[in-house]
């Protein structure tokens, strides 16, 4: 097992924090109070687009894909850590074009998409000009097990039928989102995982409502956000569906891989920036005649939050290296044990960091962590609960032991 970055990662991933330490970071904390002045917040301001277009120019663009057809031809391994430095700034995954649920969505293109599909929808995510949204997620079932859903993508001839509500569709809400993955029922008689089919729709076809965008504990995360979505007997090209009917699950254990190793990076790397947050504070406010840091069991607190982020990015760097050297069906159980375990690392820690800030860390003018709390707690739902990734580690575990 060798965790050591490639040259070229380690390239790259200087570049990275220099571009967010001398573009990103200064700009920050005024474009989140530009973006709240707004009597509309689902807009990407000019800001955005400008820093999206310098980090074009440099090269730091499509990080995420191991190819360089595709994107600059970083292991997985080497974007890990990439990842987990645009983790630390929650405009910076869109800044590189590395953003979810992009990252994801164009993996399913190159993997599975027909030259058809990749020239419609691939080409123009690539070049950041579209943006895209995964509906996977019912309100009317259990979408912790993702066979209960009940949402239809029936072959009719040449067409595909779309029928379903969808929700907690993340991007749904960015102006520039244009084409959604529809994950549906195709065939309800073949074995369970080869029933569903994913369909590529653009957002303007009849029949597509967006019906409300969901608050996250009262904030909607613009201009991202997360939407309910409605399909009435919504028409498509039997074109439209990828890779073909009754192929869905296996383009989603695909998918799935590599979007866990990103999303968990970046959570670490939030969790760094948490972490930086709650010393500061410690460090600059006393009480009873001693700074926070040294009072009652706050050393302990930050000594743990720092063995637990190490312990966490070296969880998800093996798991990197397994995807990288094994494929996803030989890292099954560390991308379920990473899922699992790095949200909850971070809920803990900004937890923590709200506490040490006292009536300043529940506020969201001056500091970030109810927003990053958010972040944590979504995460750990998202992408599968934590309970069906212990659940598939415990069941992998079992299997070594033939039981």
């Amino acid at each position: 097992m060798d965790f050591a970055i490639s040259e070229k990662g380690q390239e790259y991933l200087a570049r990275v924090r220099q571009f967010m330490k001398d573009e990103i970071f200064p700009i920050e904390a005024q474009y989140h109070r530009d973006l709240a002045a707004q009597d509309n917040r689902w807009v990407v301001l000019p800001v955005i687009r400008d820093l999206k277009a310098k980090a074009r120019e440099q090269g730091l663009w499509n990080l995420f894909f191991p190819d360089d057809t595709y994107g600059v031809g970083l292991l997985n391994s080497d974007y890990a850590l990439i990842a987990e430095e645009t983790g630390r700034s929650f405009i910076a995954p869109e800044i590189f074009n590395c953003n979810a649920p992009d990252t994801g969505n164009m993996e399913v293109l190159i993997h599975y998409g027909s030259e058809e599909q990749k020239a419609q929808w691939l080409t123009p995510l690539l070049k950041g000009e579209i943006r895209s949204a995964f509906c996977m997620t019912e309100p009317g079932v259990a979408s912790s097990d993702a066979t209960n859903m009940a949402a239809t993508a029936t072959v009719e001839g040449d067409e595909v039928v779309l029928n379903g509500r969808k929700w907690w569709s993340t991007g749904i809400g960015h102006p520039d989102c244009k084409v959604a993955i529809f994950m549906g029922l195709t065939d309800p008689e073949a074995p369970k995982h080869r029933r569903h089919s994913m369909v590529l729709v653009p957002l303007d076809s009849p029949g597509v409502t967006i019906e409300r965008m969901l608050p996250v504990f009262g904030g909607y995360d613009e201009p991202y956000g997360h939407g309910e979505v409605v399909f009435d007997n919504v028409r498509l090209p039997k074109t439209a569906i990828i890779a073909g009917p009754g192929r869905g699950f296996e383009i989603a254990q695909g998918r799935l891989g590599p979007g866990r190793v990103h999303h968990c990076m970046r959570a670490i790397g939030a969790a760094e920036r948490t972490l930086e947050l709650l010393i500061r504070r410690a460090m600059t406010r006393e009480a009873f005649g001693r700074p926070i840091a040294k009072l009652g069991g706050n050393p302990d607190i930050i000594a743990n939050a720092r063995m637990a982020i190490e312990q966490a990015r070296l969880l998800t760097l093996k798991c990197a290296w397994a995807l990288d050297t094994k494929g996803i069906l030989g890292a099954l159980q560390e991308v379920s044990m990473i899922k699992a375990v790095i949200p909850q690392m971070l809920q803990t820690i900004v937890d923590q960091a709200i506490q040490i800030h006292g009536g300043a860390g529940v506020s969201d003018d001056d500091f970030p962590l109810t927003q990053l709390f958010a972040y944590a707690r979504v995460l750990r739902l998202a992408d599968g609960p934590d309970e069906v990734h212990r659940a598939m580690v415990a069941r992998l575990e079992l299997r070594k032991y033939k039981v």
